[in-house]
């Protein structure tokens, strides 16, 4: 059986066109044993552990049969293990197992930690859907796996994608003190605002770029989250996914909106409990992002709601979208991976509990002693910052 893996193994990595490389696969620590990588729907996952075997066999040729990328569509689980399938892996020389919907396997982390601990000399790497508990609550691996998060494409990722040019991860730090240093130096092989407003609307999701279908792939994919995502992966019946999709819409004509809770309960014909459920259900499966203030987190009710990316707010075709809805959802979705936001008064967010940051479509006459992150400008002064530069910071 191993053999026809191998088989569909090199046909995908052959076949892999990933035109760029993914900030993350220089970030990871691939001396673990155990690795998850989590991350939406569409985000590009698959090709993420492609590329991984790729990058193997260019680093020892000889190396063919030591890697195997799996994917549990495959027929051969419904009656096989996983377990006794990476016991004759490792029979054979293999040493790294590169594992794809995961989720789809019954027992999943029981056998990741069986194989951890009897095939010492096995790297595991596999996929995880974003409402999986790897680490919150599954004590089965939660000790031994390390997680990353892969994300879709930042806005610095889509520009080495459209320019073929070589750009650099920023840090915050670095922005805040030298933005418009280097928001010169990268203007000088770039034009960034020439690409944001195309990044804003079709740029996040690596797996949907080159379909010219474009909106009908995004429902296809936002459904899926729903469908499969959300309903299957926490059994929740499937008789509720019509309320699931209501609240949905309802929060998607608003955003970036506040919560309530009772009139949406209502409109949906649920509990207020039920509500808040569906709620989290939508933000764990990357369709939404909820803000709180400082100290607060669910369950208790955010200050307030953002689809969880920019490209994520022109799904509904009948709504026009606004350019402050579309710089404050760039802006949060840019930072919540890596910093901590949270909403406060007199500023539209303030970051790691200190940097309080106004987000402006126009660059107002005026602006006071916050920082301000600007939708129309290139290259700002002082602490007027251009807002595509927070698109650097993976």
């Amino acid at each position: 059986m191993l053999e026809s893996f191998y088989q569909t193994h090199d046909y995908l990595v052959q076949h892999l066109q990933v035109p760029i490389r993914r900030t993350l696969m220089d970030e990871i620590n691939w001396n673990d044993r155990l690795i998850a990588i989590k991350g939406g729907r569409g985000v590009g996952k698959t090709d993420f552990l492609l590329a991984r075997a790729r990058d193997l066999l260019e680093q020892n040729p000889e190396s063919g049969r030591e890697t195997l990328y799996i994917n549990f569509n495959n027929f051969y689980f419904a009656d096989n293990s996983l377990y006794e399938l990476a016991g004759e892996f490792v029979k054979q020389g293999g040493k790294t197992l590169l594992l794809d919907q995961m989720f789809k396997y019954p027992n999943w982390s029981k056998e990741l930690r069986d194989c951890f601990f009897h095939y010492t000399s096995l790297h595991i790497v596999f996929s995880a859907s974003p409402v999986m508990r790897l680490v919150e609550g599954n004590q089965d691996i939660g000790h031994i796996v390390r997680m990353y998060n892969l994300r879709g494409y930042s806005f610095r990722e889509y520009l080495e994608l459209e320019t073929q040019t070589k750009l650099p991860v920023l840090k915050l730090k670095d922005i805040i003190n030298n933005h418009e240093r280097l928001a010169a130096q990268i203007c000088t092989k770039v034009k960034p605002q020439y690409f944001f407003r195309a990044y804003l609307e079709h740029g996040y999701y690596p797996g949907c770029m080159d379909n010219r279908y474009y909106n009908e792939m995004m429902l296809k994919l936002m459904n899926m989250m729903i469908e499969v995502d959300i309903l299957l992966i926490k059994q929740i019946d499937v008789a509720y996914v019509s309320r699931i999709r209501q609240l949905l819409y309802l929060l998607m004509k608003e955003v970036p909106c506040g919560l309530n809770i009772t009139k949406l309960a209502d409109e949906t014909e649920t509990s207020r409990a039920t509500m808040m459920n569906y709620i989290k259900s939508l933000k764990d499966g990357r369709l939404i992002n909820l803000l709180y203030v400082e100290g607060k987190q669910f369950p208790m009710k955010p200050s307030r709601v953002y689809m969880q990316n920019p490209n994520l707010c022109f799904a509904l075709p009948e709504r026009h979208v606004d350019d402050q809805a579309l710089a404050e959802t760039f802006f949060y979705n840019a930072l919540h991976g890596i910093h901590k936001i949270n909403a406060t008064e007199n500023a539209t967010f303030i970051v790691d509990n200190k940097m309080r940051f106004d987000i402006y479509a126009t660059t107002p006459k005026k602006v006071g002693f916050r920082y301000s992150a600007n939708m129309d400008i290139e290259i700002g002064h002082d602490k007027q910052i251009p807002l595509w530069i927070f698109g650097f910071l993976y």
